[in-house]
């Protein structure tokens, strides 16, 4: 189920990943899910928001930059960075930034 994932007031960081995939699904998916589960297990994870056209773009979110960095170094992870390079996409680009304001609404 996608949602909106529920963060705290800011500040706080959002790691933006944009990308355009190969073709095929090379084991992409339950890759794509195990890394939602990891990254979810790291101290400072708040959330992720993703979507799936021909343009992907998955936003998470993190308490500082020293979650991230730990994300980042996780050998799971860098598995999986590297098969996204060879296999999984055509292009990405990474961004980070800090969320100084937010807000929205949502129904009940």
């Amino acid at each position: 189920m996608n949602m909106i994932a529920k963060t705290p007031s800011p500040p706080y960081y959002a790691v933006i990943f944009s990308s355009t995939r190969t073709e095929g699904d090379n084991a992409y998916s339950e890759m794509a899910d195990k890394m939602i589960e990891l990254a979810s297990k790291v101290d400072g994870f708040l959330g992720v928001e993703s979507v799936r056209e021909d343009l992907g773009i998955t936003v998470s979110y993190w308490r500082d930059l020293e979650a991230i960095k730990k994300w980042k170094d996780n050998p799971e992870h860098k598995i999986a960075m590297e098969k996204g390079k060879s296999e999984w996409y055509e292009s990405f680009k990474v961004r980070v930034a800090m969320v100084e304001r937010d807000y929205g609404f949502e129904i009940e």
